[in-house]
């Protein structure tokens, strides 16, 4: 086979391509290792520096509160649904209202949620600011004397359709969107309203994103960190620690964050609706959103920020199924495609650039440096050695990032892990960083061509049920 390619493909031919293709690659890996290094240094310094003002008594303390409307999308949620109200209730939050939206499931999650809470069907009336499907019916809580609930019951529409009923029917100045199954640390609204009153620009907010499989939690509250048993979810955590820990922290401080993620996120009401809510027709509504909020505020000239809250926590359960994981993937990239796609106006914005070629682009790209090593290989330009020893390379620094990023995001922030997690998580970081990524790789390439239809359809991942009142 290596004969033929060489007849087909002649060497001079192959050496000009394979020059070209080392400068490329030499320039993104450079680029792409020195952003990386760069924002977990940066990360690890902004969480120390907040945990040595926590520990000094050095912050404000003070009894100001934004009214936060907090909206829950779910579709066929009946397994979470309960045990993430109840996480919401214990919230230590003053002013806040839950709103749950059932998006015509199949299965009894609004029943449940219903009967579960106690609640009564109301005429009332809900003003269609923003597009949605049909609302059914309205449920609110009969009890005055704990935060309000109220189930709203519409046809099926999508989870962005879902979102915007919701924000139809908050009552308060600014939402927070989050998914239905994931819990709220007891001080995550307090934390993620901080940067909302340090400054009246800012008109999105988003959280660190943590995985709770298997984790501890008593009475909504982790008390001990735990990689999971099985081998997909571990791996995610470690990927979620590197994510949220580095490159958000470092590109919030350029108010160039074009992510924040579904699971939790706060916004400004009014901006939302004046950007015309959340695109039904978008897998990503999530990032398509604060494109175009960025879009809209600059072109309109107007003082804005979207920030990054490290500290506002949002613990989601994260699939344990591979495929499952891999159907998740080609979505988020299907969504990442069609929100860069459809706002080119911010392709000046550096941001834009890093997403363009480090995450949208990433897995051609990454996949293409494979194919053209091999074959510097086949026409004897490069030696078995030196191929082994660059992948080596590649697998220790990668390694080393993901390691730092789970230890120092732990230890910073007072998070009890057992020994056993810790080595757990040095033997998967390198499997992690070579094979797990290699494969989701390809699979966000199958996105890339094959990303045409069922684009509003909820994901269907299988969840199980967690009991977040459990004592380790």
């Amino acid at each position: 086979m290596f004969e033929v390619l060489r007849t087909i493909f002649p060497l001079g031919t192959v050496q000009t391509v394979l020059a070209f293709f080392e400068i490329f690659f030499v320039v993104y890996l450079i680029g792409y290792s020195s952003f990386l290094f760069s924002s977990v240094l940066a990360g690890g310094n902004e969480i120390f520096e907040g945990t040595k003002k926590r520990r000094l008594r050095n912050e404000i303390h003070h009894d100001y509160y934004v009214p936060i409307s907090v909206v829950v999308p779910a579709y066929n949620e009946e397994v979470t649904i309960t045990e993430t109200i109840r996480s919401l209730l214990n919230l230590d939050y003053r002013i806040y209202e839950i709103i749950v939206v059932n998006d015509g499931s199949k299965d009894g999650t609004g029943e449940l949620v219903a009967e579960t809470f106690q609640l009564r069907q109301v005429d009332r009336p809900i003003r269609r600011q923003l597009p949605c499907a049909e609302v059914l019916s309205v449920w609110e809580s009969v009890e005055a004397d704990r935060v309000p609930i109220t189930l709203i019951n519409k046809a099926n529409g999508g989870k962005a359709d879902s979102i915007n009923a919701g924000i139809n029917a908050a009552k308060y100045p600014y939402f927070v969107c989050m998914d239905a199954d994931s819990i709220l640390q007891k001080d995550s609204l307090s934390m993620i309203a901080v940067p909302v009153l340090e400054n009246q620009d800012v008109v999105a907010v988003g959280s660190m994103i943590r995985i709770s499989n298997d984790c501890v939690f008593e009475n909504g509250e982790l008390v001990q960190l735990r990689l999971p048993k099985r081998l997909t979810p571990a791996f995610q955590v470690l990927e979620y620690e590197r994510s949220f820990l580095a490159s958000r922290i470092l590109l919030d401080k350029f108010n160039a964050n074009l992510i924040i993620s579904g699971a939790f996120g706060l916004f400004k009401k009014d901006a939302v609706i004046n950007v015309g809510g959340y695109h039904a027709g978008c897998v990503g509504e999530d990032m398509e959103l604060i494109m175009k909020l960025h879009a809209y505020y600059r072109s309109n000239r107007l003082p804005y920020q979207i920030k990054y809250a490290y500290n506002a926590v949002c613990w989601t359960q994260a699939p344990e199924r591979f495929r499952d994981l891999l159907k998740q993937r080609k979505r988020w990239h299907i969504g990442l495609m069609q929100s860069m796609l459809g706002h080119k106006s911010v392709f000046t914005k550096g941001s834009y650039l890093y997403y363009l070629f480090y995450e949208l682009l990433s897995p051609v790209i990454e996949l293409m440096g494979l194919l053209v090593t091999f074959l510097a290989y086949v026409y004897h330009l490069v030696s078995l050695r030196y191929m082994l020893t660059l992948l080596l390379i590649y697998a220790l620094f990668s390694s080393m990032l993901t390691v730092i990023s789970f230890v120092t995001r732990n230890y910073l922030s007072n998070i009890r892990v057992r020994s056993v997690d810790v080595l757990k998580a040095f033997l998967l970081c390198i499997p992690e960083n070579v094979l797990i990524r290699f494969i989701l790789a390809w699979t966000r390439i199958l996105a890339i061509f094959f990303w045409r239809g069922k684009k509003t359809r909820w994901g269907e991942i299988k969840r199980k049920k967690i009991d977040y009142n459990q004592v380790a």
